[in-house]
């Protein structure tokens, strides 16, 4: 406890030499220097990638930029409205993956999937941060504690799961065509990995192995205001949900089709970008290209591979035919729908999330003064335990901001 805190009138503290603090009353100046090392080096990081990758990628299309004259407004209304059935669709996903009893309205799913997108937009490793923040959001609007978890870190899973598959199917598609690339490989090799640890993972929690929920929960504790304890005990309660998940075959067609709906969509917004710019790229180059650039997306190097998917997807769609000044700018095209605009608005859903929560509140709060009217209060002890406990999770998995 810092001295300070216990004193009466702030402005007449006597000042006290640092030596005669207690260690507790000491500024915890640690912490606070290592975030700030840590928010250098991410600037550091990021602006190394854009200058060493992305600038040499664009300085070469500098006589390209007349295209821009020529642009096709028609393609790019197109890829604004397949962006935005991508979006659509993964909302509809989310909803799929909740119980049927505590799924929310779409339109709610919609905002809270818009609201984590946009956060993990902002900062590096964003994909934790928007897990968290969509677990927050998906029990105040009335899901469960272990449901919210369950669909979060399922749906993630499962659409990585999907784009390797789609991935795959695209480089076995290529190879015929344009050969091996020696970028195939490493590629290859993290789906394989990826899709290996997901099978035995998934086998693990439905055999009921203990130590599974115990290996997530230190790792996930590493996030602020997250309790391990909470977490474990969230990830063994969702192995039920995840029991019910498996068995229900209809239900999994129906996720599985609605992720790969969100990635295809998304890709043809990217080759409507190509299109508006006057080029028609294929089918496979186009899955190809992008299946690589959403792999490497997700590593927490910047947020949302800001700068890493353009190095790398200009490059790869000029080596499948496409002029240089077109793969510029239809990437830097596709890139402003799919990068920056969630982030706006995302945010306005965010708030509109918090005014329709605090309204709700309130209206709640006044509805139970109405019926509490004439009433003498209860003492602490007669209100039942079950009228205390809020939900089946615990509460201390995610903190209030």
């Amino acid at each position: 406890m810092v001295i300070e805190s216990v004193l009466p009138f702030p402005a007449f503290r006597p000042a006290l030499p640092s030596s005669a603090l207690p260690s507790s009353a000491l500024p915890c100046t640690a912490p606070r220097a290592r975030r700030l090392t840590g928010r250098v080096a991410r600037w550091v990081v990021l602006a190394a990638v854009v200058g060493y990758l992305v600038v040499p990628q664009i300085t070469g299309a500098g006589s390209s930029w007349q295209l821009l004259v020529g642009v096709d407004l028609t393609w790019l209304l197109v890829a604004v409205g397949l962006e935005a059935a991508s979006l659509a669709v993964y909302a509809a996903l989310t909803r799929a993956m909740l119980p049927r009893l505590e799924r929310p309205s779409y339109r709610t799913v919609l905002g809270i999937d818009l609201a984590t997108l946009a956060a993990s937009h902002v900062v590096p490793g964003g994909s934790a941060v928007g897990l968290g923040l969509g677990y927050r959001l998906l029990t105040r609007a009335g899901v469960s504690g272990p449901a919210a978890v369950f669909a979060k870190a399922t749906q993630s899973i499962g659409s990585a799961v999907v784009l390797n598959l789609l991935l795959w199917g695209a480089l076995v598609a290529s190879l015929p065509l344009h050969g091996f690339s020696p970028v195939y490989g490493p590629v290859a090799l993290t789906g394989l990995v990826l899709l290996s640890a997901a099978a035995v993972l998934l086998g693990l929690l439905l055999r009921g192995d203990d130590r599974i929920a115990t290996w997530l929960a230190r790792q996930v504790a590493r996030l602020p205001r997250v309790s391990g304890e909470g977490v474990r005990a969230a990830v063994l309660t969702g192995t039920g949900h995840l029991r019910v998940f498996a068995a229900d075959r209809r239900l999994l067609a129906t996720t599985g089709l609605l992720a790969a709906a969100n990635w295809l969509l998304d890709a043809a917004a990217l080759w409507a970008c190509v299109r508006a710019f006057g080029h028609s790229l294929g089918p496979d180059g186009l899955l190809v290209s992008y299946g690589i650039a959403a792999v490497l997306a997700a590593l927490p190097v910047t947020p949302a591979g800001l700068g890493v998917v353009e190095a790398f997807l200009i490059p790869s769609l000029v080596a499948f035919s496409v002029p240089h000044g077109v793969a510029v700018l239809g990437v830097l095209a596709w890139r402003a729908l799919s990068f920056l605009l969630p982030v706006p608005i995302g945010g306005v859903s965010y708030l509109l999330l918090q005014t329709h929560s605090r309204s709700t509140a309130g209206h709640a709060t006044e509805l139970s003064s109405v019926g509490d009217a004439g009433r003498p209060p209860l003492p602490r002890s007669s209100v039942p335990d079950d009228e205390l406990q809020l939900s089946g999770c615990p509460r201390a998995v995610v903190g209030a901001a």
